[in-house]
């Protein structure tokens, strides 16, 4: 937040950072992955004019994250998911509102090769963003 539209100089090493961290559960508690979920989003509202160029590798790490955390069986407990799932539903609706609905576009084929209604839910709440 300090950085403010200035975190655009250090968006090559952030996303590396922030794929890191989405792609590995760090236990029960997920503090790892919420606190970097809520890095994400603030970048994403600061540095806003640069996410379209990130949307590929961006889209598909959090898609990924929510696939994940829908099928993981571990020691998560409930509510831990839940704020998983609504974390990266938050980042892909300001992805989606960043790059001109072109979320939304990617997203428009998924509804039909998924049947996990967690997941559906999910990719519900960014199509009907607005």
């Amino acid at each position: 937040s300090r950085l403010g539209i200035l975190i655009v100089r250090h968006l090559k090493r952030l996303e590396r950072v922030i794929l890191g961290y989405l792609e590995v559960s760090d236990g029960p508690e997920e503090e790892a992955r919420l606190g970097i979920l809520e890095t994400l989003q603030c970048t994403i509202e600061h540095a806003w004019p640069r996410m379209p160029c990130r949307l590929p590798v961006l889209l598909k790490a959090l898609l990924r994250l929510i696939w994940d955390v829908h099928t993981e069986r571990g020691s998560t407990p409930e509510p831990v998911r839940a704020a998983l799932l609504h974390g990266a539903t938050q980042c892909l609706i300001l992805l989606d509102r960043c790059s001109q609905g072109q979320v939304k576009v990617l997203l428009e084929g998924l509804h039909s090769s998924c049947e996990e209604n967690r997941v559906l839910e999910c990719l519900r709440k960014v199509q009907e963003s607005s």
